[in-house]
């Protein structure tokens, strides 16, 4: 392995930063606090990316990426820590990406999570989501759900994901760890057979397409509890995706079945804190049985309204409720959650 690729990763991890981006033209630029920074190293070339990520691939992850020009998977270094890279092309060069996957995996309390998501955890059956964009820290919330459950609960516990991202020791749980393209052929083709392999709870990576969305759909309705992300910005916004991702004839049958198996959205944005660091600020649906029914009659744009409402001991909450907790509480500034608002109208009443 090259000594370069593995320094280079040694700083991600010594310097706290979460994404290592590799990119000809540039300087290696590190991600820290959500801001890129780049390190005090010669401009690189496509042959220099090259040279130090071929290091890390098998024969068969070179072929595949020179294939598809595209791949995706996870690499542990001892006594450095565990990453999953992305490879792509850039105007012809080689580029990589990295982020850190922590090896001592959070819990629930580190991550100063609501007391809601531990309720969530005890359900038997159902579909919980959990949303954001791309690097909101949505798996690191659901590592540290599962965890939870690993040390509380004996369950099997099975994941399919592109690629396996944290591996979690067997503690009260065992896990069957299934990756995408090394595994399993698909999201799909995991989620069909993981009915004989008897989870209790399933662990969806990403629910990208119509398959893997209808599969999981099937698999909460029939006595599992299955987690899964998608990349929306609201919880509402994200039964809208997966009830669109159907054809008109369909989708009143989907409409029934996420109206009955829907358990919970967490919709997260990490906002810059003050003084350096990041904060959550998530918008929580919690189905009930009025939820349930403004989604059966095709009414999802009057959950808002009813998630504003519908507060008490169900733990619901709006993204802009979150982040006025968090400029109130000193750790967002004002015009920071403005930035990020997906209504910042609404909130600038409030704040």
């Amino acid at each position: 392995m090259s000594n370069n690729i593995q320094k280079l990763l040694q700083s991600i991890v010594a310097h706290g930063a979460s994404d290592l981006h590799l990119v000809s033209r540039s300087k290696p630029q590190l991600r820290m606090s959500g801001k890129l920074k780049p390190i005090n190293l010669p401009v690189l070339t496509g042959d220099d990316i090259e040279e130090m990520c071929y290091a890390l691939l098998t024969e068969k992850q070179k072929l595949a990426f020179e294939e598809n020009n595209e791949l995706d998977f996870a690499v542990q270094l001892d006594g450095v820590g565990r990453f999953r890279a992305n490879y792509y092309r850039a105007l012809g060069d080689m580029a990589a990406a990295f982020r850190v996957i922590p090896l001592n995996i959070p819990s629930l309390d580190d991550l100063g999570a609501p007391e809601v998501y531990k309720r969530l955890i005890k359900r038997e059956k159902g579909l919980i989501l959990v949303t954001g964009p791309t690097g909101s820290g949505k798996s690191t919330t659901l590592a540290a759900m599962i965890n939870e459950i690993n040390e509380t609960e004996s369950k099997h516990i099975l994941t399919a994901e592109d690629p396996v991202e944290f591996v979690h020791q067997n503690k009260k749980c065992v896990f069957s760890f299934r990756s995408v393209g090394e595994d399993t052929a698909s999201f799909g083709a995991a989620l069909k057979y993981a009915m004989r392999q008897d989870p209790d709870i399933i662990l969806v990576g990403e629910m990208r397409d119509k398959v893997t969305i209808s599969s999981a759909l099937t698999a909460a309705e029939t006595g599992h509890l299955v987690f899964g992300t998608l990349h929306t910005n609201s919880a509402p916004g994200t039964i809208n995706r997966i009830i669109d991702v159907f054809g008109g004839d369909e989708q009143p049958q989907v409409r029934a079945m996420l109206s009955g198996s829907l358990v919970a959205v967490i919709s997260q944005m990490l906002l810059p804190k003050v003084g350096g660091g990041r904060a959550a600020a998530s918008e929580i649906l919690v189905t009930n049985p009025a939820i349930a029914n403004l989604i059966r009659e095709d009414k999802v744009h009057q959950i808002y309204s009813t998630m504003q409402l519908g507060q008490g001991e169900s733990g619901m909450q709006t993204q802009t409720q979150a982040m006025v907790k968090l400029v109130q509480s000193g750790a967002v500034g004002r015009e920071t959650a403005m930035q990020y608002a997906n209504k910042p109208e609404e909130l600038r009443g409030l704040v």
